[in-house]
């Protein structure tokens, strides 16, 4: 569009938007830099001014495994199927807190920057991607420590395998950062109108994470109650990581595309209200 007095083209034209969807994937795609950006503050913010640094990202998820060995390995003697404990709690430890960590940390995207959003415009959507994009890369360096400890009982002969299911690996992690940003921008557009909606969401998260095999196999629930758990969409994604890479576990098509409708329903769910909501959250935060 030109400007008809100097012949100058506009670079931006703002106009209101109107409607339940109004998603703009190229826009976002445009702010990638910004997107960078904000991945390099969450970073540094996340090691500066601590001793170990870095290091963190590897020292949280190796205590967890430690604690659930001990409470639910040694103390409730919880079985494995077999697994060596610390690779079964382990690979369900890492999925979880990246998972949990990205709708955590996305929940809020409306509240803690609500002094930003005042200020300038730039895609809102931007805040909830940088933000499980750098949790993904977190998963990245557990992953690794994660195969030094799978290296490790593999030549102590452990009965683990890597199955052909391996290749499945990149559309899990895609499908649990889908699950996570659609639930995480649910949860921060609902919180916009109802604050008190952001101090259940680690109860929340706790109880969902016992609502999911991460400290026991699936084959310790009975039949009858299996059902419930394969609505919960993270239940294949564990399930099917620990068989592509433990041989523990199983795979089942018609399971997993159950996993893969409610993850789409819960994305799409948090778009809409996303895009409903960031026309007007400045008036109610």
């Amino acid at each position: 569009m030109k400007n008809i007095n100097n012949n100058t083209e506009w670079t931006q034209i703002i106009k209101p938007v109107s409607g339940w969807f109004n998603f703009n994937l190229r826009e976002v795609w445009q702010y990638r830099d910004l997107v960078r950006l904000f991945f390099k503050r969450d970073f540094v913010t996340f090691y500066k001014q601590t001793i170990l640094g870095p290091l963190w990202f590897l020292i949280q998820p190796l205590l967890t495994t430690v604690v659930f060995v001990i409470v639910f390995g040694q103390i409730a003697k919880l079985s494995t199927n077999g697994t060596p404990q610390i690779l079964f709690y382990m690979s369900g430890t890492i999925l979880w807190s990246f998972f949990a960590q990205s709708v955590t940390n996305s929940s809020n995207t409306f509240i803690q920057n609500a002094n930003i959003f005042g200020k300038v415009y730039f895609p809102r959507l931007v805040m909830p991607v940088s933000n499980v994009i750098f949790n993904l890369f977190t998963l990245f360096i557990q992953l690794f420590m994660f195969m030094g400890f799978w290296l490790f009982y593999y030549f102590k002969g452990a009965n683990i395998n890597i199955s052909y299911y391996i290749f499945l690996l990149p559309a899990l992690f895609i499908q649990l950062a889908m699950l996570a940003l659609g639930m995480g921008i649910v949860i921060s557009s609902l919180t916009t109108k109802y604050r008190d909606l952001a101090l259940t969401v680690g109860f929340g998260m706790q109880l969902w994470m016992y609502a999911t095999p991460i400290v026991y196999p699936l084959s310790l629930i009975p039949a009858k109650y299996q059902w419930f758990y394969f609505l919960n969409p993270v239940t294949m994604i564990i399930e099917n990581f620990r068989h592509a890479v433990l041989g523990e576990g199983f795979f089942s098509l018609e399971k997993y595309l159950i996993s893969l409708a409610v993850t789409f329903v819960i994305f799409m769910l948090g778009i809409i209200l996303f895009s409903r909501v960031e026309k007007t959250f400045i008036d109610k935060v």
